[in-house]
C-alpha cells in the first residue's frame, strides 16, 4: 500500500516545469508516456508484492497442514489410598 501512496510522487518525474520570467508565467507539461510507464511499473510492483504475500500465506498454511502432533493419553489410572 505504501507504493500507492508514493505513486503521485513518482508521477511528478513525468512533469516538466518551465518558468518564463519575461512574461511572469509558469508552464507545466506532462510526458504522458513516462507517466503511463511509471504507473504500469507501480502496478506491476503491487501485483508482485500481492503474489509474494499470497505465496507466503500458502506456504505457511502448508506447513501447518503438515505438522504432526503426537498426543499420549494415559488411560491407566490408579487410586492413591493413604
Amino acid at each position: 500500500m505504501r507504493i500507492m501512496i508514493a505513486l503521485p510522487l513518482l508521477l511528478l518525474g513525468a512533469c516538466n516545469v518551465a518558468k518564463d520570467n519575461a512574461n511572469n508565467t509558469v508552464s507545466v507539461t506532462i510526458n504522458e508516456d513516462l507517466a503511463q510507464n511509471t504507473a504500469a511499473n507501480v502496478s506491476n510492483d503491487v501485483q508482485n508484492i500481492a503474489a509474494d504475500v499470497g505465496n507466503t500465506v500458502e506456504n505457511a498454511s502448508d506447513k501447518v497442514k503438515n505438522t504432526d502432533v503426537d498426543v499420549k493419553v494415559d488411560t491407566n489410572t490408579q487410586d492413591n489410598k493413604h
